[in-house]
Order: C-alpha cells, then sequence, then structure tokens
C-alpha cells in the first residue's frame, strides 16, 4: 500500500546472486533466528537512510527490498514547495519519472548546482557518503523513483569484468538501461508484487552491474566507434552551458558531468559538436547577446556583463569576431 511514511517490504539478505549466510554469524543459532535478525537488521537500515522529504504529507511512499537494494516509488500530491535531503552509508540513485518545476535546484556534493527546470526522465547518482539536496517549486505533481544501494553489496570485479573504482556522483543524467531497468522495478512495485519476487532480485542485480559498468565508462559499442558523445552526455552538457552563460567554465567542470576524462572529453565534444568547448560557450554566448540586442532597454555594457563578459571592450571583440560586427552596429542593423 501507498504510504506517507517509510516503509519496506523485507525479502531476503546477503550480496546480489548470494544467498549464503555470513561467515561470522554463530552456526549454533537456529537458522531461522539468524534470517529474522538479518531481516531486521536490512529493514532497518532501508527505514533509517532514506531520503528525508519536507513537508512528509506532501507525498506518499511505497517500497520494496531485497538482497541490498530497496526501491522507493515516490509521487507528490500536491502541488507546493517540498525538499529533499539525503546523506547516508549507502548509494543512491533517483529516476525522476515525471517532473517539472517553476523553480528550484538540485545539488549533489561534488558536483556543480543544477536550476534544471524540466527533470523529466533524468537520473542522478548519490554515492554513499555524499550529500544530496533538491528543492523545487513543481508545475506538475512530481514522481520520483530511490534506489537505496548498500555499497558492500555491489557487484565486485569478478562479477563484472571491470576494474574497481569509486562511483562517482552524477546529476540530472539519461541511460537507457538503467531507467528502463528502473521503470521496470517501479512497475513491479505498484503490481504489489510480494517481497519474494525472483524478479525483482534479477533487476536489482542488472540495476547494480549496469551502474558499476557505468562508472566505469564501458562504452556501448555504437559510442564507441563513433567516437562522439552520447545523446544524453550532449543534452546534459548543452544544457548546462545554457544555464551558466555568464560564467567561466572549467573543462574539468563539463567532462565531471558525463562521468569523462578532461582529455577524452574534448575530443568527445568537438566530435559532437564540430568545435571545442570554449568555442561552442562562447558561440553560445553571443547567440544570447543577439537576442537581447533586440531590446533596446539594455544598453550594450549590461548586455556584455549578463553574458559574461567583464569590460564592453572585450565584449564587443567577441562580438565582432563572430558576427562581423559591432555590438551597437549589430543592434542598429534590426531597427
Amino acid at each position: 500500500m501507498l504510504l506517507n511514511s517509510r516503509s519496506t517490504n523485507v525479502a531476503s539478505y546477503g550480496s546480489f546472486g548470494d544467498n549464503r549466510l555470513p561467515a561470522y554469524q554463530n552456526q549454533r543459532e537456529p537458522i531461522d533466528q539468524q534470517l529474522h535478525r538479518l531481516r531486521n537488521r536490512i529493514a532497518i537500515d532501508a527505514t533509517e537512510h532514506a531520503v528525508e522529504i519536507s513537508p512528509r504529507d506532501v507525498v506518499r511512499r511505497r517500497t520494496m527490498t531485497m538482497n541490498g537494494l530497496t526501491a522507493e516509488v515516490v509521487q507528490a500530491t500536491r502541488r507546493e514547495r517540498i525538499e529533499f535531503r539525503f546523506r547516508a552509508p549507502l548509494h543512491l540513485l533517483a529516476m525522476y519519472e515525471q517532473g517539472s518545476r517553476n523553480d528550484g535546484e538540485t545539488y549533489i556534493e561534488g558536483l556543480p548546482r543544477s536550476a534544471l527546470r524540466d527533470v523529466r526522465r533524468k537520473l542522478a547518482f548519490v554515492p554513499a557518503g555524499h550529500e544530496y539536496f533538491d528543492w523545487q517549486d513543481p508545475r506538475v505533481l512530481m514522481r520520483v523513483v530511490f534506489f537505496y544501494l548498500e555499497p558492500a553489496k555491489m557487484p565486485t570485479h569478478a562479477d563484472t569484468g571491470v576494474a574497481p573504482t569509486p562511483l562517482a556522483p552524477r546529476l540530472f543524467f539519461e541511460d537507457a538501461t538503467l531507467s528502463d531497468t528502473a521503470l521496470k522495478l517501479k512497475s513491479l512495485i505498484e503490481s504489489g508484487a510480494s517481497g519474494g519476487n525472483p524478479y525483482f532480485e534479477a533487476l536489482g542485480s542488472v540495476l547494480a552491474h549496469e551502474l558499476v559498468r557505468l562508472n566505469a565508462g564501458v562504452p556501448r559499442l555504437k559510442n564507441f566507434e563513433q567516437g562522439g558523445l552520447a545523446a544524453w552526455q550532449r543534452r546534459t552538457v548543452a544544457t548546462y552551458i545554457e544555464e551558466h552563460l555568464d560564467e567561466q567554465i572549467s573543462l574539468a567542470t563539463l567532462a565531471q558531468l558525463v562521468g569523462l576524462s578532461p582529455f577524452y572529453f574534448c575530443r568527445a565534444f568537438k566530435q559532437s559538436f564540430g568545435i571545442p568547448p570554449h568555442r561552442y560557450h562562447n558561440s553560445r554566448r553571443i547567440e544570447y547577446a543577439k537576442t537581447l540586442l533586440a531590446k533596446p532597454a539594455s544598453t550594450v555594457t549590461d548586455i556584455g556583463l549578463i553574458v559574461g563578459f567583464s569590460d564592453t571592450s572585450a565584449f564587443t571583440a567577441a562580438f565582432h569576431k563572430a558576427t562581423g560586427l559591432t555590438p551597437t552596429a549589430f543592434r542598429r542593423s534590426l531597427a
């Protein structure tokens, strides 16, 4: 059933694909008592470390737990400001199935903040111990699915063939495999399936494996052959640049947004957009400046500051280089 407070349907224990009892358990204790204690421990973990939502009565929550994974469907019931907070010894994957906000901001420790308005079908990943904070004035009733994963039960190098590396934070990215698996888990919860459903366990294993592979940068074959950015990476970078036109953006910041090294990102960006990142950023500034110059209310100096140039001469030089006209001459040409 749907709940306003945290709840858990505890189904199993141990790591993904491993139903053995931990070696340190007292084997003289009856098996059923060991199972009861382990299940209670998992239930406490799932409830004590769930995302804090304020106000609590603005959402309905429903959860299911099995083998180191807790999935929680959160559905907003009315449109009013809502806040999400999380910092725990668990990994958190959020899938914003439905979400569009009039105002708001999302923060994951280690990444730049984002004020992206339309977050539908976006994913966010918060590694264990990292802070996550999100507030929004919703335009539509929000629906998000949270997945809590125990770090000790994530797939190993032997399971995936991927060298172990610390899982990196990611904000508002897209991945077809993760989204598809997440939607299947959500549907399973909403169908009222029991906690012991083996399909839930299988999907949880897929979700964990894909997170590890994504973190390691294992490419899809098509993307590897093309050498450019994936579609979600292009959208993520382009959106971030549009939201920060008036700021200096480092190559490292953009590369971190899509989980690539600065060197590989620069090559992939040029392959996808045809120009290097800094030139693309500058071209978007100039395009925005053109729209502002069409409005006579703002001075050339003000427009230069709005699009990130420290003084009028720098703005004029950059605008002339891109268009062959000075900002003043361009404004006159529109008259």
